[in-house]
């Protein structure tokens, strides 16, 4: 109905190109237009002003001699000033730009090692955007916005990149384990210095209340008793341990201590007898 009375229609954010007699006549903006095909004009198409995507795979070689595949995201649109131009000059947009983008991205990706191509990506897509813009500015198509989103090595390149980063990974746990353990033996030692530092102050602060109590003893027996020694005090404070320490031994249920041979005289005579037991021990290993 809309062709019998010249009337078409165009929609938001698309354009139509108008013809007269085979030629480019006037550019349709979105509404309702008269074309009367009656003196010779018509549609030659139409072309939309929506931005437009194109991913592009590329592969090349880096500079260390790495085949990578490139992704590209090309986002796009037409301008509608120069319609006339998107319309007619190209006949294949996608081409075109694909074109470009393998050209730039061949150009620019063997010039870098593989590492740089991933910490670099935003570079390569502004080089590509600048080349496109470039270039498709003169058929009527705007270039928005170029993305690098996907950098993809071959298989066995991936496979070796990940076992080295795993490596140095497990290399840097291993440090860090190694490390720590040196810290804990370090304090270890240290704590056990401390303790048996403190270990020894004990002992010797013992020691000397023994030996504080002893003087004492010894003092204030001779006053008390008068014409005793030192020396008595002494041999009745060693016979006093001697029969703690047997019934000591005595009350221990799985004591497993040997005693050279020892007898009930005085004490003066102890030390006689330890000589004696240990000389008469070693005459009957002789023998």
């Amino acid at each position: 109905m809309g062709n019998l009375f010249c009337l078409v229609q165009v929609d938001q954010s698309t354009v139509a190109i108008k013809e007269t007699f085979g030629k480019f006549d006037d550019v349709l903006e979105p509404g309702c237009h008269c074309v009367p095909w009656i003196f010779g004009s018509q549609l030659a198409g139409h072309l939309t002003l929506r931005i437009q995507q194109l991913d592009v795979k590329c592969e090349t070689k880096t500079k260390d001699n790495v085949f990578v595949n490139v992704v590209a995201s090309i986002q796009y649109r037409a301008l509608a000033e120069k319609a006339n131009d998107a319309f007619y000059k190209l006949s294949n947009t996608r081409s075109q730009i694909q074109a470009y983008v393998f050209d730039v991205i061949r150009a620019s990706v063997p010039k870098l090692n593989l590492d740089d191509v991933f910490e670099q990506k935003n570079d390569i897509a502004k080089a590509v955007e600048e080349e496109l813009a470039k270039a498709m500015s003169a058929y009527g198509y705007e270039i928005v916005q170029t993305l690098i989103i996907d950098i993809e090595p071959d298989e066995r390149v991936k496979k070796a990149m990940n076992e080295i980063n795993a490596a140095a990974r497990m290399r840097l746990a291993a440090t860090e384990k190694a490390e720590a353990e040196k810290i804990l033996q370090i304090k270890r030692a240290e704590g056990e210095a401390e303790s048996k530092y403190l270990s020894g102050l004990g002992i010797a602060r013992q020691r000397q209340a023994i030996v504080d109590g002893l003087r004492d003893s010894v003092l204030g027996f001779s006053v008390n008793v008068p014409g005793t020694t030192a020396k008595d005090v002494m041999d009745m404070v060693l016979v006093t341990q001697y029969f703690d320490t047997m019934k000591e031994i005595g009350a221990a249920s799985k004591s497993s201590a040997v005693f050279i041979p020892h007898g009930p005289g005085a004490v003066r005579d102890v030390a006689t007898q330890i000589r004696d037991g240990l000389l008469q021990g070693n005459s009957a290993r002789y023998i």
